[in-house]
């Protein structure tokens, strides 16, 4: 099968030092996987399902609001045989020039992969929506933040890479899309254990080795990406997406969402709605400054 009939691709902005592209994959566990190169540095936000990806000699699982690293000039495989229903990224591609302008370093751009981390997650579903139209913010502003974000989270941190058995890593997976299926719902280790059908010890310990995230912060971070995404092109008050999505207490959504996305739900809809100021002065301080 020809990567043209598995993948489709619409870019949202293009211009010489930054590029934001949505990708829509349907590759299957039966589809051959193939080696594909960088053309860019990059950033790929997962929205949707979940794939492998091999690169430099390390293997990744990715699952949604995970993110794939990608360093120009290497090459890559990803495959899907955890499961059929494909994934859909937000890739944000940079020029090498431009990631040594704004200090964006070579080993950052080799971990392969960062797990799912709520202060990438919420601009990354800003992104998307700024792309299609949505609000009246710049995608190429929430670009950029979505890459200070990155720049920030790799501080000192290292790459994660996967070499326990495929069951296990199939486990995982199937596990965190079983969460975020029914993230809106109360869910606990237990609960969470038993749909994966193993002991509440072995799962903790399997998924956080397979995703880099325990099972309850996942189940917050998928909270959080559904509500980033609704604030965007929603209706309803902040009160009822927080109940909405999953949180019991509108006191702790307000809070955990400050907390990672550095305004409160009420600015975020605000900015997502054409009020620039609130992201220009957070770009200012941590790309152009």
């Amino acid at each position: 099968m020809s990567e043209l009939r598995i993948r489709d691709t619409r870019p949202l902005f293009q211009s010489e030092y930054l590029s934001v592209v949505d990708y829509r994959c349907s590759m299957g566990p039966d589809d051959t996987p193939f080696v594909e190169q960088h053309h860019r540095h990059s950033l790929s936000y997962v929205r949707k399902g979940s794939f492998g990806y091999n690169c430099r000699g390390c293997s990744h699982d990715l699952v949604a609001g995970s993110v794939m690293v990608g360093h120009m000039g290497d090459e890559y495989v990803c495959s899907h045989e955890h499961h059929d229903c494909g994934d859909e990224c937000l890739s944000f591609q940079l020029s090498s020039a431009f990631a040594d302008e704004i200090g964006l370093s070579a080993d950052a751009l080799r971990i392969g992969c960062r797990p799912p981390l709520p202060q990438l997650m919420i601009y990354g579903e800003l992104a998307q929506a700024a792309g299609y139209g949505d609000n009246d913010i710049g995608v190429d502003e929430v670009a950029l933040l979505f890459v200070a974000r990155f720049m920030e989270s790799v501080s000192g941190k290292s790459g994660r890479t996967t070499s326990l058995p495929t069951r296990d890593r199939r486990r995982a997976v199937e596990s965190a899309m079983w969460i975020d299926d029914n993230s809106d719902q109360p869910l606990d280790l237990a609960t969470t254990a038993k749909a994966a059908g193993v002991s509440s010890f072995h799962f903790l310990r399997l998924f956080s080795n397979v995703l880099g995230v325990t099972p309850h912060q996942y189940l917050v971070r998928a909270r959080l990406r559904h509500a980033a995404r609704l604030l965007t092109d929603d209706t309803r008050s902040i009160t009822d997406i927080a109940f909405d999505v999953g949180f019991g207490d509108l006191s702790n959504f307000v809070r955990t969402f400050h907390r990672t996305a550095g305004v409160s739900p009420r600015r975020f809809r605000e900015a997502a709605r054409g009020d620039r100021k609130i992201f220009q002065d957070r770009l200012q301080a941590h790309v152009l400054g």
